[in-house]
Protein backbone atom coordinates (compact mmCIF):
# COMPACT_ATOMS: atom_id res chain seq x y z
CA UNK A 1 0.00 0.00 0.00
CA UNK A 2 2.55 2.50 0.78
CA UNK A 3 3.49 2.40 -2.86
CA UNK A 4 -0.07 3.10 -3.56
CA UNK A 5 0.20 5.34 -2.07
CA UNK A 6 3.08 7.66 -2.95
CA UNK A 7 1.20 7.15 -6.81
CA UNK A 8 -1.68 8.80 -5.32
CA UNK A 9 -0.43 12.17 -3.32
CA UNK A 10 1.30 13.39 -6.55
CA UNK A 11 -2.18 12.88 -8.47
CA UNK A 12 -3.87 14.82 -5.96
CA UNK A 13 -1.54 17.30 -5.70
CA UNK A 14 -1.54 18.07 -9.34
CA UNK A 15 -5.67 18.56 -8.86
CA UNK A 16 -5.44 21.10 -6.30
CA UNK A 17 -2.76 22.96 -8.69
CA UNK A 18 -4.33 26.09 -10.65
CA UNK A 19 -2.85 26.31 -14.23
CA UNK A 20 -2.14 29.95 -15.87
CA UNK A 21 -5.34 29.37 -17.87
CA UNK A 22 -7.47 28.93 -14.89
CA UNK A 23 -5.52 31.89 -13.30
CA UNK A 24 -5.99 34.95 -15.96
CA UNK A 25 -9.69 34.02 -16.43
CA UNK A 26 -11.55 36.41 -14.64
CA UNK A 27 -15.24 35.70 -13.04
CA UNK A 28 -17.48 37.27 -15.73
CA UNK A 29 -18.77 40.30 -13.10
CA UNK A 30 -15.43 41.22 -12.85
CA UNK A 31 -14.57 41.19 -16.85
CA UNK A 32 -18.02 43.59 -17.23
CA UNK A 33 -16.68 46.22 -14.77
CA UNK A 34 -13.51 46.50 -16.10
CA UNK A 35 -14.99 47.11 -19.76
CA UNK A 36 -17.33 49.67 -18.19
CA UNK A 37 -14.24 51.50 -16.64
CA UNK A 38 -12.06 51.58 -19.71
CA UNK A 39 -15.24 52.91 -21.66
CA UNK A 40 -16.15 55.53 -19.04
CA UNK A 41 -12.86 56.68 -18.91
CA UNK A 42 -12.77 56.98 -22.83
CA UNK A 43 -15.78 58.65 -22.98
CA UNK A 44 -14.97 61.05 -20.55
CA UNK A 45 -11.53 61.72 -22.35
CA UNK A 46 -13.28 62.34 -25.55
CA UNK A 47 -15.50 64.84 -23.16
CA UNK A 48 -12.45 66.81 -22.38
CA UNK A 49 -10.72 66.87 -25.76
CA UNK A 50 -14.18 68.01 -27.35
CA UNK A 51 -14.29 71.19 -24.82
CA UNK A 52 -11.03 72.07 -25.26
CA UNK A 53 -11.61 72.00 -29.49
CA UNK A 54 -14.90 74.18 -28.92
CA UNK A 55 -13.33 76.55 -26.07
CA UNK A 56 -10.82 77.06 -28.91
CA UNK A 57 -12.74 77.72 -31.58
CA UNK A 58 -15.01 80.17 -29.62
CA UNK A 59 -12.00 81.92 -28.57
CA UNK A 60 -10.97 81.89 -32.23
CA UNK A 61 -14.38 83.56 -33.76
CA UNK A 62 -14.17 86.08 -30.84
CA UNK A 63 -11.16 87.13 -31.81
CA UNK A 64 -12.00 87.32 -35.81
CA UNK A 65 -15.22 89.05 -34.80
CA UNK A 66 -13.01 91.85 -32.64
CA UNK A 67 -10.47 92.38 -35.50
CA UNK A 68 -13.37 92.27 -37.97
CA UNK A 69 -13.98 96.07 -36.06
CA UNK A 70 -10.59 97.11 -36.47
CA UNK A 71 -10.78 96.50 -40.52
CA UNK A 72 -12.59 99.49 -41.78
CA UNK A 73 -10.16 101.61 -40.05
CA UNK A 74 -6.96 100.13 -42.14
CA UNK A 75 -8.85 100.93 -45.00
CA UNK A 76 -9.14 104.08 -44.24
CA UNK A 77 -5.68 104.00 -43.92
CA UNK A 78 -4.70 102.66 -46.81
CA UNK A 79 -7.04 105.21 -48.59
CA UNK A 80 -5.61 107.98 -46.87
CA UNK A 81 -1.94 106.51 -47.81
CA UNK A 82 -2.81 106.41 -51.34
CA UNK A 83 -3.95 110.47 -51.21
CA UNK A 84 -0.04 110.90 -49.20
CA UNK A 85 1.63 109.72 -51.69
CA UNK A 86 0.29 111.87 -54.36
CA UNK A 87 0.88 114.91 -52.34
CA UNK A 88 4.67 115.76 -53.01
CA UNK A 89 4.98 118.13 -50.14
CA UNK A 90 8.25 117.01 -47.92
CA UNK A 91 6.04 117.33 -44.56
CA UNK A 92 3.06 114.99 -45.61
CA UNK A 93 5.25 112.54 -46.86
CA UNK A 94 6.74 112.22 -43.38
CA UNK A 95 3.28 111.99 -41.87
CA UNK A 96 2.75 108.84 -44.35
CA UNK A 97 5.54 107.12 -43.77
CA UNK A 98 4.41 107.50 -39.82
CA UNK A 99 0.85 106.29 -40.72
CA UNK A 100 2.91 103.46 -42.80
CA UNK A 101 4.51 102.37 -39.81
CA UNK A 102 1.50 101.88 -38.22
CA UNK A 103 -0.77 100.05 -40.75
CA UNK A 104 1.98 97.84 -40.93
CA UNK A 105 1.60 96.99 -37.46
CA UNK A 106 -1.59 96.27 -37.89
CA UNK A 107 -1.65 94.02 -40.55
CA UNK A 108 1.20 92.20 -38.67
CA UNK A 109 -1.21 91.81 -35.84
CA UNK A 110 -4.27 90.44 -38.50
CA UNK A 111 -1.32 88.11 -39.83
CA UNK A 112 -0.05 86.63 -36.22
CA UNK A 113 -4.26 85.22 -36.29
CA UNK A 114 -4.22 83.72 -39.33
CA UNK A 115 -5.95 86.37 -41.02
CA UNK A 116 -4.95 87.08 -44.75
CA UNK A 117 -6.51 89.97 -47.42
CA UNK A 118 -7.62 88.43 -50.42
CA UNK A 119 -7.32 89.92 -54.03
CA UNK A 120 -10.79 89.68 -56.36
CA UNK A 121 -10.05 91.57 -59.58
CA UNK A 122 -10.36 89.34 -62.40
CA UNK A 123 -11.43 86.73 -60.34
CA UNK A 124 -14.77 85.25 -60.38
CA UNK A 125 -17.60 86.03 -58.33
CA UNK A 126 -18.45 83.77 -55.57
CA UNK A 127 -20.77 85.15 -53.25
CA UNK A 128 -19.29 83.08 -50.35
CA UNK A 129 -16.25 85.63 -50.42
CA UNK A 130 -17.50 89.01 -52.22
CA UNK A 131 -20.84 91.07 -52.31
CA UNK A 132 -21.28 92.32 -55.25
CA UNK A 133 -21.89 96.42 -54.45
CA UNK A 134 -22.45 97.23 -58.30
CA UNK A 135 -23.55 95.20 -61.08
CA UNK A 136 -22.49 96.64 -64.89
CA UNK A 137 -24.02 94.63 -68.02
CA UNK A 138 -21.03 94.25 -70.50
CA UNK A 139 -20.18 92.40 -73.77
CA UNK A 140 -16.55 92.41 -73.43
CA UNK A 141 -16.26 90.69 -70.22
CA UNK A 142 -17.98 87.16 -68.95
CA UNK A 143 -20.27 87.23 -66.57
CA UNK A 144 -19.41 86.72 -63.02
CA UNK A 145 -16.53 88.04 -63.79
CA UNK A 146 -14.84 90.90 -61.10
CA UNK A 147 -14.15 94.33 -62.95
CA UNK A 148 -13.25 96.25 -59.23
CA UNK A 149 -12.47 96.11 -55.79
CA UNK A 150 -14.11 98.85 -53.42
CA UNK A 151 -13.14 97.08 -50.28
CA UNK A 152 -10.50 94.24 -49.93
CA UNK A 153 -12.29 90.72 -48.37
CA UNK A 154 -10.39 89.04 -45.16
CA UNK A 155 -10.78 85.33 -44.40
CA UNK A 156 -8.79 83.07 -41.86
CA UNK A 157 -8.48 78.84 -42.64
CA UNK A 158 -12.08 78.72 -41.31
CA UNK A 159 -14.15 81.13 -43.03
CA UNK A 160 -14.58 84.55 -44.40
CA UNK A 161 -14.25 87.64 -42.03
CA UNK A 162 -14.99 90.46 -44.20
CA UNK A 163 -16.56 89.54 -47.92
CA UNK A 164 -15.05 91.67 -50.56
CA UNK A 165 -17.14 94.29 -51.62
CA UNK A 166 -16.63 94.21 -55.42
CA UNK A 167 -18.42 95.52 -59.51
CA UNK A 168 -19.11 92.30 -61.18
CA UNK A 169 -20.08 92.00 -65.07
CA UNK A 170 -23.18 90.44 -66.21
CA UNK A 171 -24.64 89.75 -69.60
CA UNK A 172 -26.79 92.30 -71.30
CA UNK A 173 -30.48 91.93 -71.17
CA UNK A 174 -30.28 91.58 -74.69
CA UNK A 175 -27.69 89.36 -75.31
CA UNK A 176 -29.78 87.00 -73.06
CA UNK A 177 -32.74 86.54 -74.67
CA UNK A 178 -30.99 86.73 -78.16
CA UNK A 179 -28.96 83.01 -76.09
CA UNK A 180 -32.04 81.98 -74.88
CA UNK A 181 -33.98 81.98 -78.28
CA UNK A 182 -31.07 80.25 -80.23
CA UNK A 183 -30.89 77.58 -77.65
CA UNK A 184 -34.97 77.09 -78.05
CA UNK A 185 -34.13 76.79 -81.67
CA UNK A 186 -31.41 73.91 -81.12
CA UNK A 187 -33.62 72.51 -79.56
CA UNK A 188 -36.41 72.38 -81.38
CA UNK A 189 -33.81 71.31 -84.17
CA UNK A 190 -32.70 68.55 -82.14
CA UNK A 191 -36.60 66.91 -81.81
CA UNK A 192 -37.24 66.62 -85.33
Amino acid sequence: MSEENEQETPIEEKSEERTPVEETVAPPEEIDFEEKYLRLLAELENTRKRMQKEKQQSVRFAIENAISEFLPIMDNFENALTFAKDNTSKEVQNWASGFQMILTQFQDLLHNHGIVAFHSEGNQYDPHSHEAVEIVETEEHTEGLILKEFAKGYKSQQRTIRPAKVKVAKKPAKVEQQEDLIDEENFQTKEQ
